[in-house]
């Protein structure tokens, strides 16, 4: 079923996208929609105030095991995003998708594929998966 709906959104988009065929409109396009998702977040902090970031060094003790490593990191946002806000990143998080599937179209990529191979990874490498 999955793979289904991957496979559909990808030809959905394929569809509807008419003018920005080109791998060079493309791949800038993805360079846009990234900035935009980053703005909108940037936004949420400087012109709504929902979130707030606040960004110092993660102190780590020496002797950390790998597994208590993620209780030691922090994502530097404090508050949560308003209503406004996370429908406007929802949004560019979207377009940001539309063109990820248009570039992996044009390559003849399967973004199921790329899931599947990205959780096999995952799971095989397990806590050693350090991204």
């Amino acid at each position: 079923m999955k793979d289904v709906m991957f496979a559909d959104y990808q030809s959905m988009i394929n569809d509807q996208l008419l003018r920005h065929r080109s791998i060079l409109d493309i791949i800038t396009k993805c360079q846009d929609a990234a900035s935009r998702v980053n703005r909108a977040v940037i936004k949420a902090v400087t012109s709504c105030g929902c979130i707030e970031i606040h960004a110092v060094k993660q102190e780590l003790p020496e002797d950390i095991s790998l597994e208590n490593l993620k209780n030691y990191m922090d994502s530097h946002i404090t508050g949560s995003l308003c209503k406004h806000c996370r429908s406007i990143i929802e949004d560019e998080l979207g377009n940001q998708m539309f063109y990820m599937a248009s570039l992996a179209n044009t390559l003849g990529i399967s973004l199921y594929d790329i899931i599947l191979n990205e959780e096999k990874k995952m799971s095989t490498l397990g806590k050693y998966n350090l991204r």
